[in-house]
């Protein structure tokens, strides 16, 4: 560790210790939909035990803003109130997923090497230190690992096959499509990794909340290895949930007609950018030009704020990073604006002040200036083999 890093962590850890319980929770709870529950994260903040926290990603192709930047952002704010974090490089998971062909030792390749190199670098761009980032990979875990497969028993015992069954969304499955039994067993291995690696704080986007609530669920009856904290005591494990990032398509549905919040929730989920669907993501490597090209193309209906993936970034990933946000436009079209929070710029977007080409180019602009670290890493040398590498996997 360079002499600049240590002593950038010393005065880290000195403004971690002066901070109070409430500071803590209020940076955890930053920029997330759903805490499970609120109350224990208190209790654990208040206990004083180290927290442990995991977040698990598929290895299934190039690294977009939502995985990015959105969870990166959040695994900074619970660095910054003093967690213990954990990216887990989930190459079995991928491997039952079939992703990136079902070739089982690309996939770990790709894991040790882009993934992570990648994941560091969009921890860079959300102002991380990539050297504090701790990786693990399923594989070593597993490895000669007796409790891990005892701890995957004990939960299938927990959970009946129509729950199983009803899990496997969290693979981008529908619930009532036929599968193969490893997409069953799925589930079951993403819960124990948690109690495995005793894990306190579980943290995911919406999309995995029915893996986490089975965490909950069984935490408290397990009999071979439960979670439980420095008294002895066993515990549920935390689930933090972070907002999804739009896509820049359309919705499938007219916006109009959603009425109710459980409708408007299933259509942004519909909408949650995918590497899949490549025109409607932006990856964190990507060119200057191809984010401008991206955006400008993106759907944004002037006056519109329900569904709109632009003011969905512009609330996400600029003003969770900075207080202010410039617009540059010319005098005719009412000048240069300088933004000093989110809800004002919606409102000034709702009444029509605020034009969608003028944002568009201003969120444009600032992407590219936060993704600067990302793009350069992966120009040159190991990062752009690496690269490299995927793309031809993926295109074949």
């Amino acid at each position: 560790m360079s002499l600049e890093n240590l002593i950038t962590d010393k005065i880290l850890n000195l403004i971690i210790k002066k901070m109070t319980i409430e500071q803590k929770l209020n940076l955890i709870k930053r920029n997330t939909e759903e805490i499970l529950t609120e109350e224990d994260l208190k209790k654990l903040l208040e206990s004083g035990e180290p927290i442990r926290h995991y977040i698990g990603f598929e290895i299934s192709g190039k690294v977009h803003l939502g995985t990015g930047l959105v969870c990166m952002q959040k695994v900074k704010d619970f660095m910054d109130a003093g967690v213990d974090c954990l990216i887990f490089l989930a190459d079995w998971h991928t491997w039952i997923n079939e992703k990136l062909g079902g070739d089982f030792e690309m996939i770990k390749r790709v894991a040790v090497g882009y993934f992570k190199e990648a994941m560091s670098a969009a921890f860079q761009c959300v102002g991380g230190n990539p050297g504090k980032l701790n990786f693990k990979l399923g594989s070593d875990l597993y490895h000669g690992n007796d409790s891990y497969w005892e701890t995957l028993i004990d939960v299938a015992k927990h959970v009946n096959l129509s729950r199983m069954q009803r899990s496997i969304t969290i693979l981008g499955r529908k619930e009532s499509g036929e599968v193969d039994f490893a997409k069953l067993i799925y589930p079951a291995m993403q819960v124990a990794d948690v109690f495995n690696m005793e894990i306190n704080l579980a943290h995911a986007g919406m999309d995995q909340r029915k893996a986490h609530v089975i965490v909950r669920d069984v935490a408290d009856k397990l009999q071979l290895h439960p979670l439980k904290n420095k008294s002895g005591k066993i515990i549920k494990p935390i689930a933090v949930h972070h907002e999804l990032l739009l896509g820049l398509g359309k919705p499938d549905k007219d916006i109009a007609l959603l009425k109710s919040e459980s409708e408007l929730k299933e259509a942004m989920e519909s909408m949650k950018m995918s590497k899949s669907k490549e025109a409607s993501a932006i990856f964190i490597h990507d060119s200057g030009e191809v984010i401008r090209e991206k955006i400008t193309k993106a759907f944004c209906p002037p006056q519109g704020i329900n569904l709109n993936p632009i003011l969905n970034w512009t609330r996400l990933l600029i003003f969770n990073r900075t207080e202010s946000m410039e617009v540059k436009r010319e005098k005719k079209f009412g000048g240069n604006k300088k933004y000093e929070s989110y809800s004002d710029l919606e409102a000034d977007f709702k009444e029509g002040s605020l034009h969608p080409v003028d944002l568009k180019n201003a969120v444009a602009e600032k992407l590219i200036e936060i993704l600067k670290p990302a793009r350069e890493h992966f120009s040159q040398g190991k990062a752009a083999e690496m690269l490299e590498e995927l793309e031809s996997l993926i295109n074949k």
